[in-house]
Formats: structure tokens, C-alpha cells, sequence
């Protein structure tokens, strides 16, 4: 079976997206996600201009092999641009084979593991009564974990936190701003270090001790900053404390491992498994952040769990609305089929975003399934997509109370 067309298809129904599609000679589609935020079209000329003339004529079920002739082939290996590209090649190949098959993806990754994955939602608030008034909604919306964001005295905006005292409007769909240039906003660790601990004690006087609380620190402590965090966080039960530090230096979460109990999760900046060596094999970590859409496709990220597995590390992949309901499909068949499955992120999509890509997924008492749809279970609609032109849309840059561009 050969594929014989290669098309790159790009939408901003809300945010923009990047789609790899791919046509075998006898009519099977499959897709791809190409989604990089901030970046979206050097994915798409990586992938028009240097990858579909090589993909043309290919056998499309030998997937193993065009992931290794795209990687190994191109000399300069890595990198985020590359690796979504290569990620996008990937899921199209199996999304076919599956069709072909007539099965859902995860049915040939060994079947199913687990009735469903377990999903956590994003609540925040710039104040207590906001971020209570969030954990509820998000309650009522099923979710049976909730991630913890807040406001820090003293600053304007953060980065995660759906409501800005300066715009005055909810932003949880997605805190990509469409302009000519990023916003910026102003950070102090201190202050942050200062007022967390109390939050969460808040949380847990209010809610309980069993909801699974998690947080994510966007890369934004030193490591003994990390470390500091993660002790005062213990009380208060986490499942997991994520991005505390940036980890490219993989021995600095030596440091934080050797002060907290803490749970740690790592790598959605990552994108492939050099990453992730360090920290597995010294267990420094508890769960793999990485997404499917950012680290390659399914078969790397399937090879990179059944290496933490082995030092029963867990897996958490990343799921915000940067990533396309084409690359959340690819994750959840991922989620079913793995054994050391440990959460699942889940942002909503915008309703014209679920319009554009047709979903076979669920999301039902908390637990996220991937659908038995042949495939990977997502379809996509061109003459809708077409509506939607791309727009520049950015993240916002952080910066330090003296003007020094910071990590987040």
C-alpha cells in the first residue's frame, strides 16, 4: 500500500493547528498532528518542503522504517520542529494501519489496560473564592483530578491562571494571545514560594484529603527553589509537582529528589527519549510529561514508557489545547493500552475547534477513552478548517521584577 498524496493542512478555529495528512493509492486518510504553539508554521514548511516528497511513493505500512529514514536520514536530529514533524508522519501511519485493520490504534498496541484514563482538569483563580468557584465547575464537569493554579500577590497576571486582573476576562480555553508579538508578564519566585504552601492548605481544608490535587510550577525554581517547594508541599498530599525546575540540567533534580517526597513530573518541553536517560534510570522523576504530537509519534513515546516502566516511572502526557484533538486521540490510545499509565492532562476544546475535527473520544466519570472507531478516531473537516486562516498567536515571555527574561 502506497501512500501517494501528502497534504499540510492548517486551521485556527479559536488557535491554530497544523495537520499532516496523509493518502495511500487505494484511498485511505490518515492524520497527523503538526501542532507546535508560537512555531506552527516552520512545522509546516519542515513538513511541505523537506518531508512529503520523501514520504511519496513509500510503502505506509512500514512505519518503523519511515520514522528511522526521516530521523536518522536528515543528519540533524532532534529538536522540537523536527520531532513534531516526525510526529505528525507517525500517527497519519498509524491511523491508516489501523483503519486498514479495522480496528481502534490501541488494539494493536496490545489492547486494552484499563476501562479508561484517568483525566485532570486545569482550575485556577486569582483569589481563593476564584479558584474554589473553578474546582467546583470543574467537579460538576466530571473531572476527579484538578490541577491547582493561582494568583501571587503582587503580580498583575501568571501564566495559567485563567483569570487577569488586567484584561478582565477568563481565559482557560488557552492563554495564547493572537498579536505581532508575545505579551509580557512580570514573575517573583519569593513571593510565589511565599503564598503557595497556604494556598493548598486552603484547597485541602475546603475539599478534602482524597481529591488528587497536582501543580505546575512551569519551570520557574531553582533547584534548590524547587526543593524548598516541593518539602513545604508535603503536608498537603500532591499527586505530582510538575516542571519545578527546567530540566535540560537532569542531574539538578538530584537536589530537589534528595529534599522531597513530593511526587515529580517532567518533559513536556522534551522530545525524545536523550531527555529523559538521567532521569529514569536514577528515578529521579514519576511521571513522563511528554506529548505524542511534541516527542515523535506513537512509537517513540510507546518505547519511552516501556523504558520508565522499568524503574516504575508512570506516564502523564501532556494534553493542553496546543495540542490538537488529533494528537489527544493518539495520546489516549497510548493511555489504554500501556500498563504504567498515571494521568491523562485534559483541556476542553473550543466548540468550533471540535467542529473542525470530529472526535470518536469520551470523556465520561473522569475517565477519557479513546473510542472504538477504526483508527485513531478523529476526522477533519477541509471545507470547515478552510474558514479559519491562520492567525500569529503567541505565549506569553516572563520576566523577573527587574526586567530579566525569565523561565516559565
Amino acid at each position: 500500500m502506497k501512500i501517494n498524496q501528502v497534504d499540510v493542512l492548517i486551521t485556527s478555529p479559536g488557535r491554530n493547528f497544523v495537520t499532516l495528512k496523509i493518502t495511500t493509492d487505494d484511498g485511505v486518510v490518515g492524520y497527523g498532528d503538526a501542532t507546535l504553539n508560537g512555531r506552527e508554521l516552520a512545522v509546516a514548511s519542515y513538513l511541505r518542503d523537506h518531508v512529503s516528497a520523501l514520504l511519496i511513493g513509500r510503502d505506509a505500512h512500514r512505519i518503523e522504517d519511515t520514522w528511522q529514514y526521516l530521523y536518522r536520514g536528515a543528519y540533524w536530529r532532534r529538536g522540537p520542529v523536527t520531532m513534531a514533524a516526525l510526529a505528525a508522519v507517525d500517527v497519519a501511519l498509524w491511523d491508516i494501519k489501523a483503519k486498514v485493520a479495522g480496528l481502534p490504534l490501541y488494539q494493536l498496541l496490545g489492547g486494552a489496560s484499563r476501562r479508561g484514563a484517568l483525566a485532570y482538569g486545569h482550575a485556577s483563580g486569582f483569589d481563593t473564592e476564584a479558584l474554589f468557584d473553578s474546582i467546583r465547575a470543574h467537579l460538576e464537569l466530571g473531572y476527579r483530578a484538578i490541577r491547582v493554579q493561582t494568583g501571587v500577590p503582587g503580580l498583575e497576571s501568571v501564566y495559567g491562571v485563567a483569570a487577569s486582573t488586567k484584561i478582565g476576562e477568563r481565559y482557560d480555553y488557552e492563554p495564547a494571545r493572537r498579536a505581532a508579538l508575545p505579551t509580557e508578564e512580570q514573575w517573583d519566585t519569593r513571593s510565589y514560594l511565599r503564598h503557595l504552601p497556604a494556598v493548598f492548605e486552603a484547597v485541602r481544608n475546603e475539599f478534602g484529603p482524597d481529591l488528587p490535587l497536582l501543580h505546575d510550577g512551569h519551570h520557574r525554581m531553582t533547584p534548590i527553589q524547587a526543593a524548598k517547594l516541593g518539602k513545604a508541599l508535603e503536608p498537603y498530599d500532591l499527586f505530582w509537582l510538575e516542571d519545578c525546575t527546567p530540566a535540560e540540567n537532569q542531574e539538578a533534580l538530584r537536589l530537589v529528589r534528595q529534599h522531597t517526597t513530593t511526587p515529580l513530573a517532567i518533559g513536556e518541553i522534551f522530545n525524545t527519549v536523550f531527555d529523559y536517560q538521567t532521569l529514569i534510570t536514577e528515578q529521579l522523576i514519576d511521571y513522563v510529561r511528554s506529548a505524542v504530537t511534541h516527542t515523535g509519534g506513537v512509537s517513540p513515546m510507546k518505547k519511552l514508557f516501556d523504558f520508565a516502566a522499568q524503574y516504575q516511572i508512570k506516564s502523564g502526557v501532556h494534553g493542553p489545547t496546543d495540542i490538537s484533538p488529533v494528537g489527544m486521540a493518539a495520546a489516549l490510545h497510548l493511555d489504554i493500552a500501556i500498563h504504567n499509565f498515571g494521568i491523562q492532562e485534559y483541556m476542553r476544546q473550543s466548540p468550533e475547534t471540535l467542529e473542525v475535527f470530529r472526535t470518536s473520544y469520551t470523556f465520561e466519570d473522569g475517565l477519557l477513552h479513546p473510542g472504538e472507531t477504526p483508527g485513531i478516531g478523529v476526522e477533519y473537516d477541509e471545507d470547515l478548517a478552510a474558514k479559519f486562516p491562520y492567525e500569529p498567536a503567541y505565549l506569553p515571555v516572563n520576566r523577573l521584577l527587574d526586567g530579566t527574561v525569565h523561565d516559565w
